[in-house]
């Protein structure tokens, strides 16, 4: 049983300039969005990050908000903070693959991500996972996003391989409309 596992945290990570913070949050589940939020705005308070917050309706909207973000204000680092709760449909399968792969692929980008979308059974898990006081989830997730704030402050300019500006191919052929 994992319950009796010990889980390791890395201390926050300390920076010489200010961090801006994006927290992009799923209001679907208000109860569980505001626990999973009062865990981020902890956690980025502790490393002395700012946060600032936007609201999106549900889960699959997160890597779309984040994306337009990234490219449009001027965030270090992004905090995608949701819950996705199973139901008799296999739209919740689409719902976490999909939002799950969204933000892996701007985090390849090199765009600063850490993911707080909680995919639970019922909401019981949720309120379990959420709580600022128990698992902390959104204050996992804000770390998850600070550590990697950190790593690109530690190298600040790409000297070999892709550089921010590439494109990465998808799919189809690297000269016009299929590039990402």
């Amino acid at each position: 049983m994992v319950s009796n596992i010990t889980h390791h945290e890395l201390p926050l990570p300390d920076f010489a300039a200010p961090v801006r913070l994006l927290a992009v949050v799923a209001a679907y589940y208000r109860e569980i969005a505001d626990d999973l939020l009062a865990g981020a705005r902890a956690t980025a308070a502790a490393a002395g990050a700012s946060l600032d917050v936007i609201e999106v309706p549900g889960a699959l909207e997160i890597p779309s908000a984040i994306g337009i973000a990234a490219r449009r204000a001027d965030y270090d680092g992004f905090v995608a903070l949701g819950c996705v709760v199973r139901g008799e449909t296999t739209h919740y399968d689409t719902v976490c693959n999909d939002s799950s792969r969204g933000l892996t692929l701007l985090g390849l980008q090199g765009i600063c991500i850490g993911n707080g979308i909680l995919t639970v059974e019922n909401i019981e898990q949720a309120q379990v996972r959420a709580d600022p006081a128990g698992q902390n989830k959104g204050g996992g997730a804000a770390a998850a996003a600070l550590h990697l704030v950190a790593l690109t402050r530690r190298w600040p300019a790409s000297r070999h391989g892709l550089s921010a500006g590439d494109p990465i191919r998808l799919a189809g052929r690297l000269d016009g409309d299929d590039l990402a």
